[in-house]
């Protein structure tokens, strides 16, 4: 499997991520690289075994073959997964039958699907397709998602450099999964703090992925427990990873977009503990 590189990590205490230095934030938590050409690149965490991945088709299609750790004959023996398109016009071949994906639209594959096949529709506009994959315990139908089919929620105001509009994609209201959930957040001109008030959920983990953010700019990710924050500064096309007692914010030095997937034993989006900004330290 040449065409596949992928690392694993694994899961902290909270105690020991206090004494963390700035480089060791980034080795546990940050996923950089997710898009090398005609290449599929992943993560595969110990946080309720969410795999965060990056495939860029280019010159030819990728298959999505099983890893080592699965220990399974094919990926999806045993889990679902979800694909947003960040790129040109994608195909996804989903055990023979052909899927176009266009820019920002999103594709639920179901657990038992045995052929995972991306491709870009033209080379010169190559698909960027970000992942994430779950355990799964029953299958359900594959379905493409698109932003008319999505869940919307507008939150935030631009007083508050919030304004936002919430897409829920991979949600049970709009598509049936096991545990996983994925979802695209966008700002409004002028805002940039996502997430705000920020919340933890102990039942389940979250991964963030930014893009669309400008050439020369960042994005000023928060994590931690809410007495006890600490940041990792991210670039674009990068994603990072919040366990369960972390919480999950950003703030960017212009507006961008970012996509969040989440995996754990709750599928209620609205299952958090708010942490107002004043009682953040």
């Amino acid at each position: 499997m040449s065409h596949i590189k992928y690392e694993i990590r694994y899961a902290s205490h909270f105690r020991d991520a206090k004494n963390y230095d700035t480089q060791r934030l980034r080795d546990e938590y940050l996923v950089q690289n997710l898009f090398v050409k005609d290449m599929i690149s992943m993560v595969y965490t110990d946080y309720d075994r969410l795999i965060v991945g990056g495939a860029y088709p280019v010159d030819k299609a990728l298959s999505l073959d099983s890893i080592d750790p699965l220990k399974a004959d094919y990926f999806l023996f045993r889990r679902e997964l979800g694909i947003i398109n960040i790129g040109g016009d994608a195909v996804i071949t989903l055990d023979g039958e052909k899927i176009g994906l266009g820019n920002k639209e999103a594709l639920y594959v179901g657990k038992g699907t045995k052929e995972v096949i991306m491709a870009s529709a033209d080379s010169k506009k190559p698909a960027k397709l970000y992942f994430n994959s779950a355990p799964a315990h029953m299958e359900y139908p594959s379905k493409k998602v698109t932003l008319a089919d999505a869940e919307v929620a507008e939150m935030g105001s631009l007083e508050s450099s919030n304004k936002r509009r919430i897409n829920k994609l991979i949600v049970n209201s709009v598509v049936k999964t096991c545990q996983l959930q994925m979802g695209m957040t966008a700002f409004e001109p002028g805002s940039v703090w996502n997430t705000m008030p920020c919340h933890t959920h102990s039942r389940r983990m979250e991964a963030y992925f930014y893009f669309e953010v400008p050439e020369n700019q960042a994005v000023c990710h928060f994590m931690g427990q809410p007495q006890e924050t600490r940041h990792i500064w991210m670039s674009n096309e990068e994603a990072v990873i919040s366990p369960t007692w972390s919480l999950h914010a950003g703030a960017g030095t212009a507006t961008y977009t970012f996509i969040w997937g989440m995996g754990g034993e709750n599928l209620d989006y609205g299952d958090m503990d708010i942490v107002q900004p004043s009682e953040l330290r």
